[in-house]
């Protein structure tokens, strides 16, 4: 969003954390919800991002009237939005379809119930900009609106080859990167995952990155018992992790388009093939443009809501004209 907002000087941009109206927003203030991206350490790290950045912040959109909004998800559409122009941004990897998402669906529970399998079922926004081909014609078999979607890049990995870059101290070896299902009340065999990683690597050098949900000590604790010779990290940027290494281990997370668009061997629950397929395109850093053309056309036409046929990383992004001298 940050990124976007720079493609885009003759508007003023406010940001906020992701968040959410009604009994949502009860049980985030409760801590309820400080596993999802609304509350806890996700909404901490994207305010202090926002401070460190001296991006202008507008808690919930309370403060202005917007003539767009930029979001990464659209689990939850905030009434307050609604009347604006949106553009959803994809983030990353969506996650595959189950029983219990087609019983969402079928029984039109709330979308966050079935988690990111849901991504772009809202059918509230304008514009959804996806990251490759491939998830184009994956959503359009989730029965999105095709004239919705623009296949513009993603600004969170569209340039994967910069990653290359980097003083990880490691090189040469198996990374397997840890998911935080049991942090947000899904199952998984941990035991099972760590024997996998360690038959893969047959005796080479295994390096462990925690997601940033897990519990550290508890998390780290456990990957000892089972893997005592493995280096365990966490708290930092995985990236450079995934250029130095030769082979990735996860379970069903974005980090595979890092390491896909680098020419990685992925085991994962994704088979290669669908994997390759789904990579976001490479524009060498270019996707934030292309979404604020978008953006730029969309803003030409009527103020008012379109009729659909026209086409949340942890915030949203507001947008209006600047204003001259005085703001309402």
């Amino acid at each position: 969003m940050h990124k976007i907002s720079l493609e885009l000087p003759e508007y003023e941009a406010w940001f906020t954390p992701y968040y959410a109206d009604g009994f949502l927003k009860f049980l985030t203030k409760i801590g309820i919800l400080d596993f999802t991206i609304m509350g806890g350490v996700f909404r901490k790290r994207t305010l202090a991002y926002l401070k460190k950045n001296n991006l202008t912040i507008d808690y919930e959109g309370k403060l202005n009237q917007y003539d767009l909004v930029f979001t990464c998800q659209d689990l939850i559409v905030p009434k307050n939005i609604r009347q604006s122009k949106i553009i959803l941004v994809q983030e990353g990897m969506v996650d595959p379809e189950t029983i219990w998402s087609k019983i969402v669906r079928k029984l039109k529970f709330p979308r966050w119930a079935a988690s990111t399998t849901m991504t772009g079922q809202s059918d509230l926004y304008d514009i959804f900009c996806v990251a490759s081909e491939g998830f184009k014609e994956l959503f359009i078999g989730k029965g999105l609106n095709s004239n919705k979607l623009r296949v513009t890049g993603i600004p969170n990995f569209d340039n994967c080859a910069e990653y290359f870059n980097n003083d990880f101290p490691h090189k040469n070896f198996v990374l397997v990167a840890t998911s935080d299902m049991r942090e947000t009340y899904k199952y998984e065999n941990r035991k099972k995952f760590i024997q996998k990683a360690l038959d893969i690597a047959k005796g080479n050098q295994v390096i462990f990155k925690l997601h940033p949900n897990e519990n550290v000590k508890k998390r780290t604790s456990e990957i000892k018992k089972y893997a005592p010779e493995a280096l365990v990290y966490y708290g930092v940027p995985i990236e450079p992790m995934i250029a130095n290494c030769d082979i990735l281990v996860t379970r069903y997370s974005s980090v595979i388009f890092v390491a896909s668009a680098l020419g990685k061997k992925v085991y994962s629950d994704i088979d290669e093939e669908t994997i390759r397929k789904l990579t976001p395109i490479q524009n060498g850093g270019t996707s934030a443009k292309n979404i604020a053309e978008e953006a730029r056309k969309l803003l030409e036409l009527s103020p008012q809501k379109t009729d659909g046929n026209i086409v949340e990383q942890k915030f949203r992004l507001f947008i209006r004209k600047k204003l001259a001298k005085v703001r309402n």
